[in-house]
């Protein structure tokens, strides 16, 4: 027994050895957020505040050695997230992640963002401040790099750290510039449609086709949209960084605000992962100020605001991507057919290094509208070469000077010009100021093809009759300073005619627009608390109607009493997503019923890459409100199905399903029991204990698809929907009252897991609360977290 006591004594011993020793490393890796640093190459001292959410406030005698030090404390907060980001544009992943990455990898090293950012790098100016302030950046960061602490990721991994230069700044803007998947799934899927069922089934989804539109008379290839939808979810399932999605965005004129100032909010729509994609700085000298957000690896913020303006960005969701079928020459399978005759293809071979394996090397092989991506793409059943032709890629980039100059502006017309160098992705950027100018700029270099070309197919490359005829001068671009009716805002919607023409894009429906609009129009006297609660809202105002055109041809007699009860639910439901309602659950189920139903039969495999298109999200309100369609027709079966068969079918399988999932209780059918919302970090796949470890929730949430506070999820067979983007921040800055604007992130400002301010602002942006952004200069010296920069003798 006195044996057995020893040896309990021993281990207890060693257990809380081990634990002190662990706590002690933790505690080496935390980042510092007080004492003193010596930073090489300082002119000067330099400040740094943290706030009680560990946002920096860095002040400084001068811009470059408030860079400086950005660069190092975003490094501290951020280094894994920057390592991962600056690996996707050259097809580096899987060397850190494995062999699940190399069709990731492929793509992306494929798409020439390597070549077009060395491109840009070789016009610009050493001499120009943008370029000395990244430097100065990238030095900040390469400083921790060499002296600071290894983040766990590295070494659980067994990473090792590199220098940053300004291709990887470059190669960030790239990847973020990969906002274009819906065009990928979009145009193959149309494509397919009307080769396999014809121009009417195309033309009632709401796809105008010209008698004269080109399309290439080729073999029939049905397969064509599965194949390309599989694969590009696929590259999208394993991105370890969450890409751009939507967003919302208002700015009210001092005419509708009860202070006479404007008031200013943004809510950024991405992918969900933690750490949430934006590091928030405060940034000050004597000359310049900027309260910012910014993403990995980019030293000048996208979304900012200081006591004199505020900015922000949506997606405009323009078409900035066409696809051509190539011809081969039948002799030559090295060339491919123009309206000169036949040119060669450039073919450029990469390598792909993979963990724990040889490398791989793989083609590009590229034609005068882009690079085959055919050779990119696993399992495309179809023979036919495609090229990608992407204004991103085509255009000079110049996206340093536009992220530089919408951050250093001092007036509406100089922030203007910052917005027109934009080529790619289109931004619907957002502007406001305190001398009550207001103002919105569709931004991205847009163009016109001839008039019967639909673009939303896939394009005719061997004729030259399709190719872009004319670039649009920024002036056509959709933008409205200080408009009449005293408010712009943007929702990824439908903008108004450009050049003559509806701008051919993937916009999302209106249920955001017209929710945004109805609330900005029926008040005079806004304040910074009517937009907290505005930025919050979980309403829609088309889903009534949707539901009244569904609902409204059932043949209720014969219900039973679960079907009554879900039917009552839903008509009575005003189209708030509370998760502690019923209807959302019922109705959305009874959209995917509808919508399978519907589609399925003549789309076949193509039907699940169908619903994770905006299209599908468009044409809810437009089929639901058909009475004759021929959609509606089941092609399976000899009968012709009609909108009253579809429906009613749909209804009852609904009712028959919650039952299975959720019980007979109708009452306990609750959003939160199918709703939920969960932030993954990139090591998350590896085991239960690491995604308790480094993951954030899974969380209960209101919220839903194309409501303000868009919670976005898909729709699917399992009948639960696991939020994957949303709000990446929300902002709201009042000009009469610009110490007190406010924000929130999703998750932290840290994504060092031993860090006090990894997960600490979760709970509040689940509860619609918000953090001060603060400015006054009083308050941030009270901060009790204190670093100085001291100038380290070379």
């Amino acid at each position: 027994m006195k044996r057995f006591l020893k040896i309990l004594k021993v281990i207890a011993v060693l257990f809380v050895v081990v634990f002190v020793a662990f706590w002690l490393y933790s505690r080496s890796l935390h980042p510092t957020y007080d004492g003193e640093l010596a930073l090489q190459n300082l002119s000067d001292d330099v400040t740094v505040y943290f706030d009680d959410y560990g946002i920096p406030h860095i002040n400084a005698q001068n811009q470059k050695d408030t860079y400086r030090a950005l660069g190092y404390v975003h490094a501290q907060d951020r280094l894994w997230q920057m390592e991962l980001i600056r690996r996707i544009a050259p097809g580096r992943l899987s060397e850190v992640l494995g062999k699940q990455l190399v069709e990731t990898d492929v793509f992306f090293a494929g798409l020439g963002l390597v070549e077009n950012a060395q491109d840009a790098i070789n016009q610009l100016d050493h001499d120009s401040e943008s370029y000395q302030l990244t430097q100065s950046y990238l030095d900040g960061v390469n400083q921790f790099i060499e002296e600071g602490p290894t983040p766990l990721e590295f070494l659980l991994l067994g990473v090792e750290k590199e220098r940053y230069t300004i291709n990887d700044v470059y190669h960030v803007f790239g990847y973020m510039s990969f906002s274009f998947a819906m065009a990928q799934k979009t145009d193959p899927l149309l494509t397919e449609i009307r080769e396999k069922l014809g121009v009417e089934y195309v033309k009632e989804l709401e796809i105008p086709i010209s008698s004269n539109t080109a399309l290439l008379k080729n073999e029939k290839n049905p397969e064509l949209s599965a194949s390309f939808a599989k694969a590009i979810n696929n590259i999208y399932k394993n991105l370890p960084v969450s890409p751009f999605i939507g967003s919302n965005s208002w700015v009210i004129g001092p005419e509708k605000t009860k202070s006479g100032k404007v008031l200013f909010a943004n809510d950024p729509h991405i992918g969900f992962a933690q750490p949430s994609v934006w590091y928030q700085s405060h940034i000050k000298t004597p000359t310049y100020e900027m309260y910012g957000y910014n993403l990995a690896l980019t030293p000048f913020a996208l979304l900012g605001h200081n006591r004199n303006y505020a900015y922000g960005l949506t997606m405009f969701e323009n078409d900035d991507i066409d696809f051509y079928f190539e011809k081969n020459n039948p002799e030559n399978p090295n060339e491919y057919l123009t309206a000169d005759g036949y040119k060669s293809y450039q073919t450029v071979s990469k390598i792909i290094q993979i963990k724990d394996l040889p490398d791989t090397t793989f083609h590009v092989k590229s034609s005068i509208h882009g690079p085959i991506i055919n050779n990119l793409m696993q399992n495309i059943n179809d023979e036919r070469p495609m090229a990608m032709q992407w204004m991103y890629t085509k255009l000079e980039n110049r996206i340093l000077d536009v992220a530089y100059k919408i951050s250093h502006a001092n007036s509406l017309a100089e922030f203007k010009e910052g917005a027109k160098l934009l080529h790619a992705p289109g931004l619907n950027i957002m502007y406001g100021d305190a001398q009550n100018n207001i103002a919105w700029f569709a931004s991205g270099k847009l163009y016109k093809y001839r008039d019967s070309l639909n673009t939303k197919l896939i394009l005719d490359g061997s004729t030259g009759k399709d190719e872009i005829l004319q670039y649009l001068d920024f002036e056509e671009n959709p933008q409205a300073i200080n408009p009449g009716w005293n408010y712009v805002y943007s929702a990824n919607n439908q903008p108004d005619t450009i050049a003559g023409i509806l701008y051919p894009g993937y916009y999302l429906p209106e249920d955001r627009g017209k929710r945004i609009e109805m609330l900005l129009e029926e008040k005079n006297d806004w304040t910074r608390e009517d937009v907290q609660k505005m930025i919050f809202d979980v309403t829609s105002s088309v889903t009534p109607t949707n539901i009244a055109a569904m609902v409204g041809v059932l043949e209720t007699t014969d219900f039973s009493e679960n079907e009554q009860k879900a039917l009552e639910a839903i008509n009575l439901w005003e189209g708030d997503y509370d998760k502690n309602k019923n209807a959302p659950t019922i109705y959305t189920r009874f959209l995917y019923e509808f919508l399978k139903n519907t589609f399925q039969d003549e789309m076949g495999e193509s039907f699940e890459g169908f619903m994770s298109t905006h299209l599908m999200k468009r044409i809810i309100a437009v089929q639901v409100a058909k009475d004759t369609s021929v959609w509606w027709d089941n092609i399976n079966t000899p009968e012709k199905e009609t909108k009253q068969q579809i429906m009613q079918k749909s209804f009852q399988k609904t009712v028959a399903f919650l039952e299975n999932q959720l019980g007979e209780d109708v009452e306990n059918w609750l959003w939160k029991k199918v709703a939920t919302v969960e932030h993954g970090h990139a090591l998350a796949a590896g085991g239960s204990l690491l995604r308790k470890t480094f993951n954030i929730g899974p969380f209960q949430m209101d919220g839903g698809n194309e409501v303000i506070n868009n919670q976005q999820f898909k729709i699917d067979s399992t009948g639960y929907y696991k939020v994957h983007a949303g709000p990446s921040t929300r902002r709201i800055i009042d000009f009469s009252d610009v110490e007190n604007s406010v924000s929130i992130l999703p998750t932290g400002q840290s994504g060092n897991v031993f860090s006090d301010h990894y997960a600490d602002q979760a709970q509040k942006y689940l509860n619609g609360e918000f953090v001060k952004m603060m400015l006054n200069q009083k308050e941030i010296e009270n901060s009790k977290n204190v670093l100085i920069f001291r100038k380290k003798e070379n």
